[in-house]
């Protein structure tokens, strides 16, 4: 009889291991996989799907959606002592000799019942100010890039976390058969410096099953790899060496009850079942032109992100639950202007596509979209400041997201931050208020969706501080 796993050991141990075992399972605190979907939500969820917009690099929160006009009296002047209040910065401005305010070139106007404040770089945007929530007072610890993401999408900026998509995956099971329940979609930019990587950690499931992890569709060649048959193979052959397979595979998982075999059953069988869903899936011949006409001149350019907006789109209709799109090339410490004007405009009119679309189906209702960076920019000037041009540093301490549809509060503005768009002056969103609060909306408890790692709580929204689910946002 081959040795029991450390897994198998702890659960049929006789003694305090077993007993604090089954005290955590009946408080809720842990389940397996089967037990997640078993039990489904906690309570009546407003959200059936999600698709995150993740302009990956950091987003200028001063020259997008947090309008400060009095910085224009202020030009060149150093930013206070006072307001900085010893917050960290990046090694690209840490060592700067004076940190001189840079307002923002560009006209802001007042759109919606709210009279949200939008700026002149995302006019198609601004058309939504009625159906979305902008929220100015999400905040962060993390000033680099790799840990802020890290912590954007997986609640923590150390690497080695499940992401948010494999979180909702393991809580609430998938909602169909045929396709992955997350689904990762990078897209193309025209920026070509300051370009983030990104890496398979951001849509990872860490110690979740496996199945939970994002899987990436891609814009050239095979949509996914490894999916097509070899040359040689025919579908008849493929499923006999599937079943040849499984038939092993499910002989290993009665023998050592290990929990990755039969991850690795469920991942062989989605992957027969994708090889005829994903060619339909991403056949956009089948859409009409006032679809496609809604996400601008880019949809057909595959890898584009209006592209990449309709193909979430479609996913949503055949069940996907989670949908992440990236969008690269935000990372602005010089030529912000330049270089944000060319960005807004790859994605704006998509961004507006996109919720549009949705509304007009009938999905809006029940998908939750959310817009936004892993950080936003200083106020202060990185580099030359000039009348048309400067460049900003990173900046967790406040910054600017929006979300729409999935039982957000439409048409409203939350949060205020100070005169210098630098700190939180009411209502601050920490990130796993964040995370609490897209959990809520599907009917999750951010407190009970948790598992035990290796003898340690883990919990999307952390176990460091409590969370706080954002209801004021909510309908």
């Amino acid at each position: 009889m081959p040795p029991l796993s450390r897994r198998l050991a702890l659960a049929l141990a006789p003694g305090l291991g077993g007993l604090a075992l089954a005290t955590l399972l009946r408080r809720g605190c842990f389940s397996s996989a089967a037990q997640a979907q078993e039990r489904g939500a906690d309570f009546p969820a407003k959200a059936k799907r999600v698709i995150w917009l993740f302009m990956a690099g950091g987003p200028s929160q001063l020259d997008l959606f947090d309008h400060k006009p009095g910085l224009r009296a202020r030009f060149n002047e150093d930013l206070p002592a006072s307001v900085r209040e010893g917050k960290r910065l990046s090694t690209m401005t840490s060592g700067q000799g004076r940190f001189p305010i840079a307002p923002s070139l560009f006209d802001f106007s007042q759109h919606g019942e709210a009279g949200t404040w939008v700026s002149e770089l995302l006019p198609h945007t601004a058309r939504l100010a009625d159906d979305i929530a902008v929220v100015r007072t999400v905040c962060s610890d993390s000033v680099n890039h790799d840990p802020a993401m890290m912590a954007m999408l997986t609640g923590a900026a150390l690497p080695g976390k499940p992401s948010a998509g494999a979180w909702l995956s393991y809580g609430l099971g998938a909602l169909n058969d045929n396709l992955p329940s997350f689904v990762v979609l990078t897209s193309a930019c025209s920026q070509q410096s300051s370009v983030q990587p990104l890496s398979s950690r951001l849509w990872g499931s860490s110690y979740l099953p496996g199945t939970t992890a994002g899987v990436t569709v891609r814009s050239a060649g095979p949509p996914v790899l490894f999916l097509e048959n070899p040359p040689g193979v025919d579908a008849a052959a493929r499923r006999s060496f599937l079943d040849a397979t499984k038939a092993l595979n499910q002989h290993a998982l009665e023998r050592d009850r290990d929990p990755a075999i039969q991850t690795r059953i469920d991942e062989f069988e989605m992957a027969f079942r994708m090889q005829s869903a994903v060619p339909d899936l991403t056949d956009l011949t089948q859409e009409t032109t006032s679809s496609k006409q809604l996400y601008g001149a880019q949809v057909d350019v595959p890898g584009s992100f209006a592209n990449n907006c309709l193909l979430a789109r479609r996913m949503l209709e055949r069940d996907v639950r989670f949908v992440q799109i990236f969008h690269r090339g935000w990372d602005s410490h010089e030529q912000l202007p330049a270089r944000h004007r060319s960005q807004c405009q790859e994605i704006d009119e998509a961004c507006f596509g996109l919720v549009t679309d949705l509304k007009q189906r009938g999905l809006l209702e029940d998908t939750l979209v959310v817009w936004g960076g892993e950080f936003g920019r200083t106020s202060f000037c990185q580099g030359n400041l000039t009348l048309q041009d400067y460049g900003r540093d990173h900046h967790p301490a406040c910054f600017s997201m929006w979300l729409a549809g999935g039982g957000i509060k439409p048409g409203i503005v939350y949060g205020e931050t100070d005169d210098f768009s630098y700190n939180v002056a009411q209502n601050p969103v920490p990130l796993r208020d964040l995370h609490a609060t897209l959990l809520h909306q599907f009917g999750l408890d951010h407190d009970r969706l948790a598992v035990l790692n290796q003898g340690l709580l883990e919990k999307l929204v952390g176990v460091d501080a409590p969370a706080r689910v954002v209801s004021e946002i909510l309908t």
